[in-house]
């Protein structure tokens, strides 16, 4: 479309991990039998869940605040800049959770971006497994500064 703006993903990819408290152990064995495959990206994730993944694993992962404190916030920003081009999140569906409305925001904003994002293992199984894992990914989104342009026009 005319309003739209081609970005590609390149070859070594920013991938954020998040994981909810119940689904951490999940998220550091799902690490681990992908280690060979995850040190060839950079690699950032929530606060504890960075922090845990880097201690079991010996992964480098940049770590933001905990969920809770803003860092579903902070890779939600990094996506918006885009700095982060694939997300991991192993959600726990079957507790509340107190920032619930953080985590609905950065899916709404992987989406409205085109990011890949996982809120399961199977999920995230297949997107490791992908082809566009080891090679460029073309995709295409809206011009923002375009759409911005029209909307001032307009009011």
């Amino acid at each position: 479309m005319d309003n739209d703006v081609l970005l590609t993903i390149g070859r070594t990819k920013t991938i954020a991990l998040i994981a909810h408290d119940q689904k951490k152990p999940l998220l550091i064995e799902w690490c681990k039998q992908n280690k060979e495959l995850l040190e060839k990206h950079n690699l950032c994730g929530t606060g504890t869940t960075a922090r845990m993944i880097s201690d079991k694993t010996g992964l480098n992962v940049m770590g933001y605040n905990s969920g809770p404190l803003g860092g579903d916030q902070q890779i939600g920003a990094k996506v918006v800049e885009g700095k982060i081009d694939l997300i991991i999140f192993f959600s726990d569906p079957l507790t509340p959770q107190p920032h619930d409305p953080d985590v609905k925001a950065l899916m709404r904003i992987a989406q409205v971006y085109d990011i890949p994002i996982a809120v399961n293992k199977a999920t995230a199984d297949f997107l490791i497994t992908s082809k566009f894992m080891v090679k460029d990914y073309n995709h295409t989104v809206i011009d923002f500064n375009h759409n911005i342009e029209e909307r001032s026009k307009a009011l």
